[in-house]
């Protein structure tokens, strides 16, 4: 990605190409320490000066995402000569996204390479090799998405309940005949007196809001 000339124009001479080394965990569960490990001994290996972005518990179908946000505007300020991550669903799992993502880089003349998959955008070998994973990322993702509505679809044939279970199960006959005795002692009640009929009242009342909290 990128010329020479261009790469050429924003090395400082003395100093070692500056890498973005970037690594990505999906959930806060998991630790990007075994990305951070093989980034740093390539990056290494090949005398480069390393800045680390890290994502964490962040889902790679998001465009926006704090460390790479910032990886970014680090390459649209030049500070950055190439990327490094080591796969390419670690930078993004949607085709258009590393599409985009590729032609930026490509525009800002900064190579992005790729550790467990091999890729090297300085070839144009790598830079297919690029396009053709990306597609394969995506068709991986959709493979996943698809299983798991089928599981939904077929859990809910099976007459299972979705979602989030009821706190309290209430039986609809018993809590009626509930209501028609209290209805009756409070007719009872207020013939004998005023201070029945508010007792009664109350009552009423309470036994409602306590029907509805227990369907909820």
């Amino acid at each position: 990605m990128g010329t020479e000339r261009e790469k050429a124009s924003r090395r400082i001479p003395g100093h070692s190409p500056r890498a973005a080394v970037y690594c990505r965990v999906s959930t806060t569960g998991q630790t990007p320490e075994n990305q951070v490990d093989a980034l740093r001994a390539f990056a290494a290996a090949r005398g480069w000066t390393v800045t680390e972005f890290v994502d964490h518990g962040v889902s790679g179908a998001k465009d926006r995402r704090p460390a790479l946000d910032s990886l970014l505007a680090a390459c649209r300020r030049r500070q950055v000569d190439v990327v490094a991550i080591t796969k390419l669903d670690r930078l993004a799992r949607s085709v258009h996204h590393l599409v985009a993502l590729g032609r930026e880089l490509e525009t800002l003349g900064v190579d992005l390479v790729v550790l467990d998959q091999t890729i090297d955008t300085t070839t144009p070998s790598g830079r297919l090799l690029f396009h053709v994973l990306a597609a394969i990322a995506e068709f991986e993702r959709d493979l996943i998405r698809d299983r798991v509505i089928a599981g939904l679809r077929r859990a809910k044939a099976q007459g299972r309940r979705l979602g989030r279970p009821r706190l309290h199960q209430v039986d609809a006959a018993e809590a009626a005949d509930g209501s028609r005795t209290v209805a009756t002692s409070c007719r009872a009640g207020s013939r004998s007196s005023p201070d029945g009929r508010t007792a009664c009242a109350r009552q009423l009342t309470h036994r409602h809001k306590t029907r509805g909290s227990g369907s909820s």
